[in-house]
């Protein structure tokens, strides 16, 4: 049953809510097509199973994605309010409360240091536009730029001072208004780089390795890794659908809108590991472990993919253009979750926020971006800044935060009152699921993911 202390949603001045539903949409698929959809399905993919992990990646999303990022639209949809505000007005214990504060505090770790890697793309977006194709593709160069210490922190510091820019401008005026560009945009350019790698000689390997499921590539690991990758690339647990709810309209079908948001997202997905996936298997002559460099395949291998394929640089310009776009308008997202904080529990004016958070960002930003470089010694827990962020955002936070979902939407609001706001427009298609995953599946799938992220981490199993 819903909790007894729950009020009626404030409402948002005007300009702080979104214009209609394909404003909302735009902008809550912008914010889940980011560099880990880019990067981070395609090599996950390949590593393990290709077609298999596809088909195992897209039953998540259906399932255990639409149910928490139905809760989390809904949550800020009924309290108009952001985390801290929404957990409190239906939480009755500090414990429950708690998971208002987790799911706040994690957009305000993983902005700065995801600003660090969208300033890497500015400068490869740089550098291709400038004619160092061939520069860029040498071995050491990555290296050697990230250990340079001026120009990644000033690149650093333009992607955020972009990021900025967008919020100050308002959710309709700023976060809307640019989501609605840069999505179709980044789409178009998405195709249009899918169709290049796919011609490419030798590519058609790469399309039936990704597409042909084998069970043969099943292991446990194919599941827990396409749970994880799920999980971070619909933006769950960051606070960030529950800020976006609370600019969304009491008349708007959120269930539509949700199958909406997991289409776009999974398109994009689906066109990253076509972009990368035949291409690398060209270069590589078919050989998979190409594609497990992790992060450093954006920044190393395909620079190299691009020089080998001919038309580098123009290549190289539409490709880190689509990259760039991906990742602003996540950062977008990011930093908008945590001037909504701000404005709501603190009381100050947006620009007064933004500025404050920007300055935040740059300066724990900065120890991530230096860490490769002169404060390449400050280590916590064996990891430099970045990655600590990382792990402790991605692997311990997030799992946590959406656990706290999951009881508060099951414990304190009850099922029954969530059904009864998703069918406050239309009929509630897929109840039976909704209902499976959040008593169930998600929770159960979760505490898999953060038990193997944190024995990941310190080196106990390989993911």
């Amino acid at each position: 049953m819903a909790s007894t202390n729950s009020k009626s949603p404030e409402t948002k001045p005007s300009g702080s809510a979104f214009t209609g539903k394909m404003g909302y949409v735009m902008a809550a698929a912008a914010s889940a097509v980011g560099l880990g959809n880019i990067w981070r399905f395609p090599y996950l993919c390949a590593k393990y199973g290709g077609g298999i992990f596809l088909v195992v990646y897209l039953i998540l999303v259906f399932t255990f994605g639409y149910a928490l990022l139905m809760s989390e639209t809904a949550i800020g949809r009924m309290t108009g309010k952001s985390p801290i505000g929404a957990f409190k007005q239906f939480s009755n214990t500090k414990a429950s409360a708690f998971g208002g504060w987790m799911n706040a505090i994690v957009p305000f770790i993983i902005c700065p240091y995801y600003a660090v890697i969208g300033g890497w793309v500015v400068k490869y977006l740089v550098g291709y536009c400038t004619g160092e194709t061939q520069a860029m593709a040498v071995d050491g160069y990555f290296g050697g730029y990230i250990s340079s210490n001026l120009q990644p922190e000033l690149f650093f510091i333009i992607f955020v001072l972009l990021t900025l820019v967008v919020i100050l401008g308002g959710v309709q005026n700023g976060v809307e208004k640019v989501s609605r560009i840069m999505m179709p945009v980044l789409i178009i350019l998405a195709v249009v780089v899918s169709i290049y790698s796919c011609t490419r000689p030798g590519a058609i390997d790469g399309i039936k390795y990704m597409f042909i499921p084998n069970i043969h590539n099943f292991s446990m690991m194919t599941i827990v890794s396409a749970m994880g990758q799920m999980f971070y690339s619909l933006s769950l647990a960051m606070g960030i659908m529950i800020t976006y709810g609370s600019y969304v309209d009491k008349n708007q079908d959120l269930e539509d809108s949700t199958t909406k948001i997991e289409f776009f997202d999974t398109l994009v997905a689906v066109l990253a590991g076509l972009m990368i996936i035949p291409a690398v298997f060209a270069f590589s002559g078919g050989d998979p472990d190409t594609l497990n460099a992790g992060p450093s395949l954006m920044f190393v291998t395909i620079p190299k993919v691009l020089v080998s394929m001919g038309f580098g640089t123009p290549a190289g310009i539409v490709f880190f253009l689509l990259v760039f776009l991906a990742a602003l308008t996540s950062a977008i997202s990011l930093t908008e979750t945590c001037v909504g904080t701000l404005t709501d529990e603190l009381g100050w004016g947006r620009a007064k926020s933004t500025l404050i958070f920007g300055t935040y960002a740059i300066l724990l930003g900065s120890l991530a971006s230096l860490g490769y470089g002169a404060l390449g010694n400050l280590k916590i827990i064996g990891m430099q800044v970045l990655d600590f962020l990382d792990f402790i955002s991605n692997s311990v936070m997030m799992p946590i935060s959406a656990l706290a979902i999951c009881i508060l939407v099951t414990r304190c609001i009850g099922l029954k009152t969530m059904a009864d706001e998703f069918e406050r427009n239309s009929k509630f298609k897929r109840k039976p699921i909704y209902n499976f995953s959040m008593k169930y599946l998600a929770p159960v799938a979760l505490i898999i993911i953060l038990i193997s992220s944190v024995l990941s981490a310190f080196g106990i199993i390989s993911i």
